[in-house]
C-alpha cells in the first residue's frame, strides 16, 4: 500500500463507503443497541463527507450526501428505533 496522502476526492469517497458500509451493518445487527451504534457510525460518515463536499465547494454533492442521511435516518426511525 502505498504511503501517498488521500486526495480529497479519495476522501470523500472513503467517507461515503463508510457510511454506506455502515448502513448495510445496520441490516446485520443482533441487537438493537448493534444497530444503533451502526446508524450512528452511518450519521457521523456522512457528516464528514458533507462537510468536506462543502468545503470543496460542492454543493450538488453535499445536496446529494444530505438526501441520503435523511433516508438513511428515515429508515432507521422506521424500522430499528424503539423509542
Amino acid at each position: 500500500m502505498s504511503d501517498r496522502a488521500m486526495t480529497d476526492e479519495e476522501r470523500l469517497r472513503f467517507f461515503e463507503g463508510q457510511a454506506e458500509q455502515a448502513y448495510d451493518e445496520m441490516y446485520d445487527a443482533r441487537t438493537p443497541g448493534d444497530a444503533a451504534a451502526r446508524y450512528n457510525d452511518a450519521k457521523e460518515a456522512l457528516y464528514d463527507a458533507i462537510g468536506l463536499a462543502q468545503r470543496l465547494g460542492r454543493g450538488k454533492e453535499a445536496d446529494r450526501l444530505e438526501a441520503r442521511l435523511d433516508h438513511i435516518k428515515a429508515v432507521y426511525r422506521s424500522q430499528f428505533w424503539q423509542g
